[in-house]
């Protein structure tokens, strides 16, 4: 037992000698390798590690050059009610009876002056042409007019004479009474022959001077008006002349035709399945947003959401479509040629229109799970797609972060975004360029280490 004991003790001993050996000859290894050894191990082993680190896949650093080459435009997001639309195709059109009216000659005579121009702008009263009477009836109706106004001043004169006599008991009061039916008579038939005389278009003026026992042979053919309206708000535009000065009209004939276009209907066109959807729309007042097909941005001001103003209740057999109609205010630009204002008008009949009708409300559930909150709305181009996957680039600074998110809705100009802390309302995100920022990114990551540098 004593001998194993000291051979045990040996054996250990050498090992522990053996070990030294090989440590000695090997310390320029692990002295500089292992860095719970030595200060110089640590840091080699950091620098180690430093040059091994991928690329971080999420974010590019660019300069300011390449930032203005790509024209990047960054804002912070604010969640505002969104509305999922259908889009439909319309066309700009008058509206019945009230866009367009029509000018006639109420009796027969020759033209003698045009007093407007195509494309001018008119007023309730304005002159539109003059018109040389050839009619015999309404010459007769004139000297009726006139025999008639003078019996009347001479029955009043009488009227007055006999309540003299009548006062001073020197007349019976019978012969006031009879006097009186005489001026009664006589007023109610000047006011019909006055009231026909309007009929044929004659102005306050001409009458009072034919009551005066003058003869009018021309006639003054004015602008109507329109009682739901005062002339002040109400401005047409000479859409055609139908006659020529020299012209001999009968009565009846149209002279010209004039336009309202200060208001307009847009006419839409929707499929059976779609009437449910624009029914809700109108009832609710629903805002509708109209697209110009043929205007440039910044062409004129911003127009505003419209509402459905009635739907309509015929199919088209064709092409199994029925109309819709909305109300458009309509805007002009006034032009003085001459002396005479002719209007340029935003929107004209025929011009053709997108229209975007809100069918449902977009809203997505904040971190608790049960509270809805607005959407964010960006560009359609803000936000770049990798299979499912759909990203936004938040800046910061030279830095552009690539970070998820969930796609709610997105047509070809927008994209709307979950408000569900994806994104804050803190961060610069970037509006455009998401796929050459994402293009960038990719390239960055695919170079290596070694060509990791500013782009």
């Amino acid at each position: 037992m004593r001998w194993g004991r000291w051979l045990l003790r040996l054996f250990g001993l050498g090992l522990l000698m053996g070990s030294l050996v090989v440590a000695y000859w090997t310390h320029d290894w692990w002295w500089f390798q292992l860095p719970w050894v030595s200060p110089e191990s640590a840091a080699h082993a950091q620098e180690g590690e430093a040059e091994s680190d991928p690329i971080v896949p999420d974010r590019i650093k660019l300069s300011p050059q390449a930032q203005q080459n790509l024209g990047l435009r960054a804002a912070t997001l604010t969640p505002r009610p969104y509305w999922r639309t259908l889009l439909m195709p319309g066309v700009i059109t008058g509206r019945p009876g009230e866009t367009e009216m029509s000018v006639h000659a109420r009796v027969g005579g020759v033209i003698t002056d045009l007093a407007v121009r195509p494309g001018q702008t008119v007023r309730p009263g304005q002159l539109l042409c003059r018109l040389e009477l050839v009619s015999e009836t309404l010459q007769t109706l004139q000297i009726e007019l006139a025999r008639t106004a003078n019996d009347l001043a001479l029955a009043r004169v009488e009227r007055e004479r006999l309540a003299r006599l009548v006062e001073g008991g020197t007349a019976a009061a019978g012969d006031l009474t009879r006097q009186q039916s005489q001026v009664d008579r006589l007023t109610g038939l000047v006011r019909s022959l006055r009231r026909q005389l309007q009929l044929y278009g004659f102005q306050d003026e001409q009458i009072a001077r034919i009551e005066k026992g003058e003869v009018e042979t021309t006639l003054q053919v004015c602008v109507p008006s329109r009682p739901e309206l005062s002339s002040a708000e109400t401005v047409f535009e000479v859409k055609e002349l139908k006659v020529r000065p020299g012209d001999q009209v009968p009565a009846g004939t149209l002279l010209c035709t004039l336009s309202d276009h200060r208001w307009l209907f847009i006419e839409g066109w929707a499929f059976q399945s779609e009437a449910k959807a624009l029914l809700i729309a109108a009832e609710q007042g629903l805002p509708v947003t109209a697209e110009l097909v043929d205007e440039e941005p910044g062409d004129w001001p911003e127009l505003g959401p419209l509402t459905i103003h009635h739907l309509g209740n015929q199919l088209d057999p064709s092409n199994r479509t029925f109309p819709f109609y909305l109300l458009l205010p309509n805007q002009a630009r006034p032009l003085d040629r001459d002396g005479k204002t002719y209007l340029a008008w935003r929107f004209r009949p025929g011009q053709r229109v997108r229209l975007r009708v809100p069918v449902e409300k977009l809203a997505s559930y904040g971190p608790d799970g049960t509270t809805l909150l607005d959407p964010f709305v960006v560009p359609a181009e803000a936000v770049v797609r990798e299979g499912p996957e759909a990203f936004v680039f938040v800046q910061a600074g030279d830095v552009f972060i690539r970070k998820p998110v969930h796609v709610l809705y997105e047509d070809r100009r927008e994209a709307v975004l979950a408000n569900d802390r994806s994104i804050t309302q803190a961060e610069l995100v970037v509006l455009n360029q998401a796929a050459a920022l994402n293009r960038a990114l990719k390239a960055a990551t695919a170079s290596g280490p070694e060509d990791h540098h500013d782009h």
